[in-house]
C-alpha cells in the first residue's frame, strides 16, 4: 500500500527549499538588503596565467566565455548572486555563488579584491561570472 504525502507537508518542503536557495552569497559585508549565509570552503591561491583586465577593457574587447581577472571593489549586493563590481574604469555586474567567497573572511565595499572568472557577453547585457575571489592588500 502506497502512502501519499499530505499537501501541507509538500508545501512546507517547497517553502524550505525555496528559502534555502534564496539566500545571498556569504562573506560580503557591503550594502545589501539580504542576510548573509555561512562561509564557503577554500580554493587555490597560487599564480595564474589568466590576464588582469580593467572593466573597460573587458566590456570593450572581451569575447564571450573569455577567462579574465578583475581588480577593484565589490560595491553593492544587487540581490541573489548578483553584485556590482567597480574599478577605476567602470562598473560591471558580477555573479558570485556562495562557495566562491573566501572562507571565514568578510569582504566590505571598501576591500580591494581580485575576481577570477569568465566573461558572459550578451547582446543586451554583459556580466562576469566569478569562480574565485582573492583579497588584495
Amino acid at each position: 500500500m502506497r502512502k501519499n504525502v499530505p499537501a501541507f507537508g509538500l508545501a512546507v518542503l517547497l517553502c524550505w527549499c525555496t528559502a534555502a536557495t534564496a539566500e545571498p552569497a556569504s562573506g560580503y559585508t557591503g550594502p545589501s538588503a539580504a542576510p548573509r549565509a555561512a562561509s564557503a570552503p577554500g580554493s587555490y591561491t597560487g599564480p595564474s596565467s589568466v590576464p588582469v583586465l580593467t572593466v573597460k577593457q573587458l566590456l570593450d574587447t572581451g569575447k564571450d566565455e573569455q577567462r579574465a581577472r578583475l581588480q577593484g571593489r565589490i560595491v553593492s549586493h544587487d540581490g541573489g548572486d548578483r553584485y556590482t563590481f567597480e574599478d577605476a574604469t567602470g562598473r560591471i555586474t558580477v555573479e558570485i555563488d556562495t562557495e566562491d567567497f573566501p572562507p571565514g573572511q568578510a569582504i566590505s565595499a571598501q576591500q580591494r579584491v581580485e575576481l577570477s572568472g569568465e566573461f558572459d557577453k550578451g547582446l543586451r547585457k554583459s556580466e562576469f561570472e566569478v569562480d574565485r575571489i582573492t583579497l588584495l592588500r
